[in-house]
């Protein structure tokens, strides 16, 4: 599949299962309710792409460029995006669970509301981002930075608030607490 182009006409309802899109040109491909499972997006250009009601499951999308992408309604259980050009990209109402996003540079992007559950978020520089409301639960934040985030409502456990780079977050008052106590501190 490396040789496919994006083409003008969008991508419906197709399905692609353990397919290599190895350095494809799809700058500006927009799908619809597109299935790919273990697909191989190693330096693929997906800039501008729109991707809406999909599942993008178990993928590699590795020294890809993605800037100006949009995600609407997607799945991208368990893919790793590694050394890739993320932003600026948007994701709404997606599901990342489980996904690599480590040393992503992920700075002032809207993650607001996003299920980002056990996602790998080692070392990913997320300062100035969007996550309120969004679910953090068991994802890895070891050295993440999030100074400068918008925490408030985000679901993130005490391993996620003393291993990330918080100075300057903006957290809620439950948070807070959580934190304090994370730090070993006993709030009366």
């Amino acid at each position: 599949m490396s040789e496919v182009r994006a083409g003008e006409a969008p991508w419906r309802r197709r399905r692609f299962v353990r397919c290599r899109f190895e350095e494809a040109d799809l700058r500006g491909l927009v799908t619809e309710a597109c299935t790919f499972d273990e697909c191989d997006f190693t330096g693929v250009d997906l800039g501008d792409s729109v991707h809406q009601g999909g599942a993008f499951r178990t993928c590699r999308i590795v020294r890809a460029t993605l800037g100006g992408a949009t995600f609407r309604g997607c799945s991208l259980l368990g893919t790793s995006l590694i050394d890739s050009r993320l932003r600026p990209i948007t994701f709404t109402d997606c599901d990342l669970t489980l996904a690599a996003l480590g040393r992503s540079d992920l700075r002032d992007t809207d993650l607001s509301g996003l299920r980002l559950r056990e996602a790998n978020l080692v070392e990913a520089d997320l300062r100035g981002t969007d996550l309120q409301g969004a679910d953090l639960t068991g994802a890895r934040l070891l050295r993440a930075r999030l100074e400068g985030a918008d925490l408030r409502g985000a679901r993130i456990d005490a391993n996620g608030l003393v291993q990330a780079r918080l100075a300057g977050a903006s957290v809620d008052v439950e948070q807070a607490i959580a934190f304090a106590s994370a730090h070993g501190l006993r709030v009366a």
